[in-house]
């Protein structure tokens, strides 16, 4: 007698009782996951925003460097918001404010300060542990670590392109130059930031002083392992032709009008929730219809909970009547 295994691939597909079935994979058009790290100096910003222009028209810049984002203002058209606490569920809220604008393209400069700087995971993890572990690291990071989850779920799960930028420590190196003397040379190291972030992101790019990027890691063959001297608007075009190459998806946009519509039924709501899930999108950043930060997952769950209370009250009040 055939087992379950055997029936599906003499049928060429799943028998009817299992949860997991498998349908055929397509590439579908995407926003962009770019990241950019390197020392300062090596021209992230500049680099950030020439790829934001190839991406879309409407540019927010979330800029953590002191307003050093300004000095590119004559050169490309921007939106700015200056941060000074990096808190993770700051940047959070700054991303649901971005997506409710209508921004096509948020550069967040630099992520490495939600990360090691005022209110940073560092320090999230340092001030749970002091709180409640008594100074225990472990339990700080078992307290903090979803605060960063819900940061990362939100870059990802943006409505529009997202660009991050990321520091790197600096180290000296020595190198023989044509004289064939020994001179040391700056290099960039790891950026400032968790260990494996940059699985992420589709498209890491590390930049040198001399405004030259490497592509690290790359889900788009053509650009994996590239090496552009000074990328300009070409190399921002490039990624856009990946990225449209595809079957076209129900934008973002249109699930978060969709959790907002005042009519939705729970139905609704259920057929929604599942889409949402389908194409893990919980974490997508917005606003709920008092202005308030929250995500897609969070805000159909809120709604589907109050319309279970709205009916069960509903219920106990006719058997109220009828009593």
């Amino acid at each position: 007698m055939a087992t379950a295994t055997e029936a599906a691939r003499n049928t060429g597909g799943p028998t009817s009782h299992t949860r997991f079935q498998f349908t055929q994979a397509t590439k579908e058009q995407s926003k962009a996951r770019v990241a950019l790290d390197g020392p300062s100096g090596s021209g992230k910003t500049f680099t950030a925003l020439t790829i934001a222009s190839a991406l879309g028209s409407r540019i927010a810049l979330i800029d953590t460097e002191r307003g050093s984002a300004r000095k590119y203002a004559n050169e490309f058209a921007f939106d700015v918001l200056e941060m000074s606490y990096f808190s993770p569920d700051d940047l959070v809220e700054a991303l649901a404010a971005a997506g409710s604008a209508g921004y096509d393209v948020v550069i967040v400069d630099s992520l490495s300060h939600f990360w090691s700087g005022s209110g940073g995971m560092l320090e999230q993890v340092d001030t749970a542990a002091k709180k409640g572990f008594g100074g225990n690291s472990f339990g700080g990071w078992k307290e903090a670590r979803p605060m960063e989850r819900r940061m990362v779920d939100a870059l990802v799960a943006y409505p529009g392109h997202v660009v991050v930028t990321m520091r790197s420590k600096t180290d000296y190196v020595l190198e023989t130059n044509d004289r064939g003397r020994q001179v040391p040379r700056k290099v960039g190291m790891k950026p400032e930031q968790r260990e494996g972030l940059e699985y992420e992101f589709d498209i890491v790019g590390s930049m040198d002083w001399e405004n030259n990027l490497l592509v690290t890691k790359s889900r788009a063959r053509a650009l994996s392992g590239a090496f552009v001297k000074q990328p300009g608007i070409e190399f921002g075009q490039q990624i856009k032709d990946w990225l449209e190459d595809g079957t076209a998806v129900e934008p973002i946009e249109d699930l978060i009008t969709e959790a907002l519509r005042p009519e939705a039924t729970f139905e609704d709501l259920g057929a929604l929730m599942r889409k949402v899930r389908a194409r893990r999108l919980e974490g997508a950043p917005m606003l709920d219809p008092s202005g308030g930060p929250t995500t897609l997952g969070a805000h159909i769950t809120e709604r589907g909970k109050l319309m279970r209370r709205t009916a069960a009250g509903q219920g106990e009040n006719r058997e109220g009547s009828a009593a």
